[in-house]
């Protein structure tokens, strides 16, 4: 098993919510790991997986018809267009979404497909976000993440 020495959180974004939700679990979850980097997915591409020691965090919202945010496209793509065993990626999932649309938070359910059929292994489920609730994403997100993050870093 490998050590976890770094949290990348990999940010899909049209209206910054996502990012705000990374910024905030980079705030209350420093306590558990020292170095939470926060990065959005503009111009990256498969190489953004290259870190044998950290964990990864997808943070992404969905836009229009289902699809990933306009600055995640270049990587989202790059996995299909340049695939290679992804076995050493251990991620997690945070999506943001309006469940009154059918597409209820595909933007990131597409990333954690991607990534399963490149071999990556997801740790925990899925955690959809969604905006009709009347709950602060950046409020449940860092409260979920404080969790998935704890039983990660014990599973490691």
């Amino acid at each position: 098993m490998q050590s976890i020495t770094q949290l990348k959180i990999l940010v899909g974004t049209v209206t910054n919510t996502a990012e705000y939700v990374a910024q905030a679990i980079q705030m209350d979850c420093a306590d558990l790991v020292g170095d939470i980097e926060v990065q959005l997915m503009d111009g990256l591409d498969i190489s953004a997986f290259d870190n044998p020691d950290a964990l990864y965090l997808i943070c992404t919202s969905t836009y229009g018809t289902g699809d990933v945010p306009d600055n995640a496209r270049a990587l989202y793509d790059s996995l299909g267009a340049t695939p290679r065993f992804l076995g050493h990626v251990r991620y997690g999932v945070i999506a943001l979404g309006d469940s009154s649309y059918p597409t209820f938070c595909f933007g990131g359910k597409k990333f954690d497909e991607r990534l399963q059929d490149l071999g990556a292994q997801r740790v925990g489920e899925l955690w959809c976000h969604d905006a009709t609730a009347g709950t602060i994403a950046e409020v449940d997100g860092a409260t979920w993440c404080r969790q998935w993050l704890s039983s990660a870093l014990a599973a490691a």
